[in-house]
């Protein structure tokens, strides 16, 4: 892999007129310019990417921080993300923050120090009710899935309280009325969840019941051992709600273990499609979120932004689906 420098020297002419012809700049002899792209092709030349963003004082980088890449509603985003940063010519830095304000500090001086053009960030709790700190970064931001003020960041989201208040009340239409809700900690989307969960119970007047309510990590184990302790109570839930995938895929294991009958003796239902819960039986009842939508969005905007940084802020709501299947007794 050869720079500007070796393909300058095998033709015999100017570093700056090597530069021109791989420009497309005009004036140049047909025969210079001949050369020039053969010995290009056959050293194997690659443009000094650190050095034109020096010149150009503009980053072909963007930077892509999430909570946690293992949940399959993030996979989805980033596959996103880079798809449309790869189409307009930006590679796509990736940074887990595990929901921890002290690593997403960090990854975040990372970026900077980096001189990205852009950051398409999942904030955690602390930071999305502080946003106003995320001004002192001198690049574009766009929010994905927590909600930050209206003013301050281009974001795309779903309604998350909405989401989660028909996810509920599609299990009270069965006739469930003890129902376990099991919310991830530390960010705002599952305190958003939570509250209109709460107001589906509200709305039906089913007792909420504080014993059946859970704000764990968001991880596979937090679910299983929720689950575990909720069943384990002298009056146990006769349905359990999880507010995303990692939490769900603990929560059925659990339940499968503890060899009730779903849905006949408890019903189940999540947030976050992924390829198992089609897979299991019985198949599980999913709050399906546009993921590669929210993803393709975030990218757009982020673009726009980079292309534009005056430009009024934008607030982008998508649509989700109440995919509905058999572990809420649904034919």
């Amino acid at each position: 892999m050869a720079g500007i420098r070796e393909v300058a020297e095998q033709c015999g002419v100017s570093t700056a007129t090597v530069s021109r012809v791989l420009a497309g700049k005009q004036h140049i002899r047909d025969e210079v310019r001949k050369r020039v792209l053969e010995a290009a092709q056959r050293l194997d030349y690659r443009p000094n990417r650190a050095a034109r963003n020096l010149r150009s004082n503009q980053s072909s980088n963007i930077g892509l921080v999430v909570s946690d890449i293992q949940n399959s509603f993030f996979t989805s985003i980033c596959r996103a993300v880079e798809d449309a940063a790869l189409k307009a010519g930006f590679a796509v830095f990736l940074c887990n923050t595990d929901e921890d304000p002290e690593k997403e500090a960090l990854y975040l001086r990372h970026l900077a120090d980096e001189n990205v053009a852009g950051i398409i960030f999942a904030p955690t709790g602390s930071m999305a009710r502080d946003f106003q700190r995320m001004s002192e970064l001198p690049m574009p931001l766009v929010v994905i899935d927590r909600t930050v003020g209206k003013e301050l960041a281009d974001t795309v989201v779903i309604d998350n309280a909405g989401a989660a208040f028909d996810l509920t009340e599609h299990l009270i239409s069965h006739h469930r009325t003890q129902i376990a809700g099991i919310f991830g900690a530390k960010s705002t989307t599952g305190q958003e969840r939570r509250k209109g969960f709460q107001l589906a119970l509200q709305k039906y007047g089913l007792t909420e019941r504080k014993e059946l309510l859970r704000s764990v990590p968001p991880r596979e184990e937090e679910g299983y051992r929720a689950v575990c302790e909720l069943l384990a109570q002298p009056n146990p839930p006769d349905a359990v709600l999880t507010s995303n995938g990692l939490l769900a895929l603990g929560a059925y294991r659990a339940l499968m273990e503890s060899g009730r009958k779903c849905p006949e003796e408890i019903s189940f239902a999540t947030f976050d499609e992924a390829a198992w819960t089609s897979l299991v039986k019985p198949s599980v009842t999913v709050l399906e979120q546009p993921t590669y939508e929210i993803g393709a969005s975030a990218a757009e905007l982020l673009l726009m932004r980079i292309e534009d940084p005056k430009r009024s802020i934008r607030q982008v709501e998508l649509k989700h689906n109440l995919v509905i299947r058999h572990s809420c007794g649904c034919a």
